[in-house]
């Protein structure tokens, strides 16, 4: 990192190898062994007209700090960085030394884990710091847009933002009014998940946020040189302390811990970027349609699985839910508090409206003194939330202290209506009395926040296992004398249930205890979680998400144990369907569900549903699963509209393409079923995508203008209509690739071992990213298996196999048969086009010569070895397919910006890939001496090899952390 170039000629002599030419400029890299970071261009009127010049300045200055950190550390590991830097640079050059790997791979065989300890701090040190640079770059790059624009408007004037579609829309001939009514009824819900994805520790994020921070500073244009001297100097603190903090979480992080991640997002980004937006969004639409949108009106809001998500984690527990509900109230109330507090400092006015005169019996300053009773009634919120933080303990009873039981002058605000209600008087008596410029003030992001946050802040949903319920249900049969729920078959369950539900009598006597009935402890902690519900404040939570949902008897049990717990208002029960069967028996399931009197009657009209996209991407791969998820919805809104339900879709997608993931955030909207979104969109954000898409105002901001946009956009799209040939193209494409992924992940005796060989599944578990167990079932194999590992483990050895693998052989067949039918799909229809396209992003990030040296360091059974040959020859016949598909000269040949961003990160992603296949290959070796020696009786301890094992523990997941902030993505 002592010398950092960024030239475009190299990028292009390597794409020319290929026959084309990409416009615009491209990157280079080149290190000579100096301890100072220097930026070289070819011409000054590419520095002049380079927009990107200041990200490079800006990694220079970054990298010279981390470079001059690890010559001080050891000037060994500072000189092993540079060369295998530089070797990592040769081998991906078209006319570099094609030995340059093979160097490097013997380079890491000659070094002690010391030193690649040190090696691998050192490149992902600085991948994290460029990717801080990259994203302080985004929000330069946003504010520009704005600027160059001439635009007066806040939000960008451009296609996939809310200014852009409400200009296009009224341009396409939309009435004004049409747009402003659909915006009024739209409903996006971000939720945040404690999915395990995110591989840095906070400590770390804080201190890029804040390099970030002090970067944004540096770019003001007013600054004196002593200013810029300091913030120089913070900056170079900042990079010292990572340099020389723990990179590693050393405990695995519990649900509480979790939760407050999510909260510190609220806190620190989104209490400010959400009114930002809406005040930027009310403007857009105040200019473009002559009205301005209702100020209690919430076309987004967040919520949280952090704390309530127990599918398949037995760290969840009541207890837990509770802490997590009062932390996120006592945080909303203290967020409130201080807004008022500032309102009270502010709104000294003694003019008032008569409503409000009569509120506040004729007082001098009426605005303040109802500030003041709000103020108070909050602190009353804080103090019984307190008390009720203070009672958890692990085993205590999940039950909170009511309002009722504080002190008779103590009025904690618990419902939204009572704070919105005396902010909208006091915004109408603003409004009457002629003083409309303090009423917009920062009492309108007040009264927007409550609409979006409410006193919940964030509203958790529960979610759980189908078979936990059966398994309670059949407690209670059980008890009651009524045989086993579980061995009922499908129609006898359904007719039990919903006789029950009709029924005023409880299941279980009032009052009892659930320990006392001699159930297990699952079905208690299950029962108790119901109770828990049912005491919490209303609006603590949202949906109640049923996973492995198959059949109706399974979302109608959810039915009943709320009712029965006395859970009212209740929770919204989501059916989630995750594997392909359970995606093809889904609208059925619905359709039975939707003709039943009794459930309707409970519903009102709305049904939430839940597509899974990790689980069926895992069970069938990316491609069957994909039409299922299509297909399914598709049916499952046509069995909604036939019985006048209308249905929101809740996606649960994670940040990788293997798991559903899209960057392209408005378009990937854009490219959902027709009329199964219709301006309603629930959505998971998870782990690194919750950093990257929400950890910075500005970023928060653009993220949710993306959402917003997109599902506006999307109300009004007209698509093409889905060709016959492209349906059963999709039925035959979906079969050929299931069959040939599930040959190799099922079928093929080979695989588990190859994998379990191959890639680090087994050591991931050392990262401690998340609360959760990686296998539902601790004793199960790859099936059990989570999505998140899955992906992970793969993405790291770059081969990304979950993404593309039965691709080639379904494509490749149709290409032969009918390759116009194909083509024509690709030019015309955006669903198809955008599955294609995000391939292809996938392909062009792997790396076949990475891959191959994972095998060739970690797999010595020759029938392995054969089986890593194969799927790399099916990797390429994948890109060929997909190619000839897309009429692309090479992968991603019109997206210069990920393949500059890719060429940068290479040379520094490469050598972490290389030192980890040796870090596993000696860990391994060192653990079968260890274990072999236990099981031949040895006792005593070998110090010096718990030393190395240590060392090279702490080294892999060193570099597991390394790749994965190259690559951008985990799981």
């Amino acid at each position: 990192f002592s010398f950092f170039v960024i030239d475009f000629p190299i990028i292009f002599r390597m794409l020319s190898s290929i026959k084309c030419k990409l416009p615009g400029s491209l990157v280079r890299f080149q290190v000579p062994r100096c301890g100072s970071l220097i930026l070289s261009r070819h011409s000054s009127n590419t520095v002049k007209s380079d927009p990107d010049q200041k990200l490079r300045n800006d990694i220079k200055q970054l990298g010279t700090i981390l470079g001059i950190s690890i010559k001080e550390y050891d000037p060994e590991v500072f000189e092993g960085v540079e060369k295998m830097r530089l070797l990592g640079r040769e081998w991906r050059l078209p006319d570099g030394d094609k030995a340059a790997f093979e160097k490097m791979v013997e380079e890491v065989k000659s070094l002690k884990t010391e030193k690649l300890l040190g090696i691998s701090r050192s490149f992902a040190n600085f991948l994290a710091l460029a990717n801080a640079a990259e994203n302080h770059h985004r929000v330069r790059r946003l504010k520009n847009s704005i600027t160059s624009s001439n635009s007066a408007l806040g939000l960008w004037p451009k296609e996939d933002s809310c200014a852009g579609s409400i200009q296009q829309l009224i341009k396409d001939g939309i009435p004004p009014q049409k747009v402003i009514q659909a915006l009024k009824e739209q409903s996006v819900e971000v939720v945040l998940t404690a999915h395990p994805t995110e591989v840095n520790r906070r400590t770390m994020l804080r201190k890029y946020s804040r390099i970030q921070e002090l970067l944004s500073i540096l770019d003001g244009q007013d600054l004196t040189l002593f200013e810029r001297k300091r913030l120089n100097q913070e900056i170079a603190a900042e990079v010292s302390c990572i340099w020389d903090s723990d990179d590693l979480r050393r405990r695995k992080p519990t649900p509480v811990d979790e939760a407050k991640t999510g909260l510190a997002i609220v806190e620190n980004v989104l209490w400010s970027s959400v009114p930002a937006f809406l005040r930027k969004l009310n403007d857009v639409v105040l200019t473009e349609c002559g009205e301005s949108l209702p100020l209690d009106m919430a076309p987004i809001k967040i919520a949280s699985w952090m704390g309530g998500d127990r599918d398949g984690n037995p760290n969840v527990t009541p207890p837990i839910t509770l802490e997590v509900s009062m932390l996120s109230r006592w945080m909303a109330a203290t967020l409130f508090k201080n807004d008022i507090a500032t309102l009270r400092a502010s709104i000294s006015l003694r003019t008032c409206s008569q409503e409000l005169r009569d509120v506040t019996n004729n007082s001098r300053e009426p605005y303040r003194d109802l500030l003041k009773v709000l103020e108070a009634r909050l602190n009353d919120t804080i103090h019984w939330a307190d008390l009720n933080l203070a009672k958890i303990t692990p085993n205590s009873t999940a039950v909170p202290v009511p309002p009722g039981a504080l002190e008779s002058n103590r009025k904690p605000i618990l419902k939204s209506s009572e704070l919105m209600e005396p902010l909208l008087l006091m915004h109408r008596s603003l409004m009457s009395t002629g003083f409309k410029d303090v009423a917009d003030g920062p009492l309108v992001d007040t009264i927007r926040r409550v609409a979006v946050f409410g006193l919940a802040l964030m509203p958790l949903d529960i979610r759980q296992e189908s078979t936990r319920h059966t398994e309670a249900l059949d407690s209670i049969t059980r008890y009651l004398g009524l045989g086993s729920y579980a061995s009922w078959d499908e129609p006898t369950r359904r007719e039990w249930l919903q006789k029950e539900l009709q029924s005023k009598r409880p299941l279980l006597p009032r009052h009892y205890s659930v320990g006392c009935l001699g159930f297990s402890a699952t079905v208690q902690d299950t029962l108790k979680t119901f109770e828990l519900a049912a005491t919490l404040e209303e609006g603590s939570l949202g949906a109640y998400v049923i996973s492995q949902c198959q059949q109706a008897s399974d979302v109608l049990a959810v039915m009943l144990l709320q009712q029965d717990a006395g859970v009212f208002p209740a929770m919204r029960v989501v059916p989630l369907f995750e594997t392909l069967d359970d995606l093809q028996r889904a609208p059925a399931t619905v359709d039975a569900l939707f003709g039943m009197s009794t459930y309707k009657s409970l519903i009102g009209g709305h049904q939430e549903i839940m597509v899974g996209y990790s689980d069926s991407a895992k069970d069938a791969g990316r491609l069957a699963a994909s039409w299922a998820q299509y297909n399914a919805q598709v049916d499952m809104i046509a069995a909604a509209d036939k019985h006048g339900v209308n249905v929101t879709f809740f996606h649960g997608k994670g940040g990788t393409v293997g798991r559903g993931g899209n960057p392209a955030v408005y378009h990937a909207i854009l490219a959902h079923p027709p009329h199964t979104i219709n301006g309603r969109f629930r959505v998971t954000e998870q782990g690194e995508m919750i950093t990257q898409n929400l950890g910075e105002r500005s970023i928060a901001i653009r993220t949710l203008d993306l959402f917003t946009a997109g599902v506006l956009a999307e109300r009004f799209l007209q698509r093409p209509a889905v060709k016959p040939e492209w349906s059963a193209m999709m039925e035959t494409l979906s079969e050929v690739s299931c069959e040939a992924y599930r040959k190799v992940v099922r079928g093929e005796p080979r695989f588990v071992p190859y994998f379990r060989t191959a890639t680090p599944e087994l050591e991931l578990a050392g990262l401690n990213v998340g609360s959760r167990p990686a296998k539902r079932n601790p004793k199960g194999g790859v099936e059990s298996l989570r999505a998140i590992p899955w992906v992970f483990s793969w993405t790291q050895t770059r081969l990304n196999l979950p993404t593309w693998l039965g691709v080639g052989e379904a494509v490749g067949q149709q290409l032969k048969e009918h390759p116009e039918v194909l083509r024509d799909m690709y030019a015309n229809w955006p669903w198809f086009r955008t599955l294609i396209d995000l391939l292809e992003m996938i392909l062009v990030k792997s790396d076949l010569k990475i891959a191959e040296n994972y095998d060739k360091q970690l797999v010595t059974d020759p029938e392995s070895l054969a089986l890593g040959e194969e799927l790399r020859v099916k990797m390429r016949q994948t890109e060929a397919a997909v190619l000839a598909v897309s009429g692309n000269p090479f992968l991603q040949a019109n997206n210069a910006l990920l393949l500059r961003s890719l060429a940068v990160r290479n040379p520094y992603i490469d050598p972490l890939n290389v030192i980890q296949s040796e870090l596993l290959r000696r860990l391994r070796l060192l653990e079968k001496e260890q274990e072999k020696e236990e099981v031949d009786g040895k006792k005593g301890t070998d110090v010096k090899r718990e030393e190395e094992l240590t060392l090279l523990r702490d080294a892999l997941l060193v570099t597991i952390n390394g790749v994965a902030n190259g690559m951008r993505n985990s799981g």
